[in-house]
């Protein structure tokens, strides 16, 4: 599976490379006030790719913190139950018996 995953690694390296070659035009990227910025289009889409994906991992770090925080309230939670039970370790629970069938006639 490896081998694979690097074969496609690979395959993408040089698909996106072709399009980083074939885009080095330049284009003007207009702001307000008059503020304008010029570059190479696959700097300004790399850029652009670059600053989708850091608001992304902003806009999902609040829950990431909270699951984590949850987690270890949670086990926190566990462990008091547990001692409090009297039972240090978490015990593993038994599996279902299933009673014998009765005998046939």
């Amino acid at each position: 599976m490896k081998f694979v995953s690097t074969i496609v690694g690979i395959v993408l390296f040089i698909l996106f490379f072709g399009f980083a070659l074939k885009n080095t035009q330049e284009v003007d990227l207009h702001f307000f006030l008059q503020y304008e910025l010029r570059g190479p289009l696959v700097l300004m889409l790399l850029a652009f790719f670059v600053a989708g994906a850091a608001f992304g991992i902003m806009a999902l770090a609040p829950t990431v913190f909270r699951q984590r925080r949850e987690k270890w309230l949670n086990k926190i939670t566990i462990q008091s139950l547990q001692s409090a039970a009297g039972t240090g370790t978490p015990v593993a629970p038994a599996p279902d018996s299933v009673p014998p069938a009765p005998p046939r006639h």
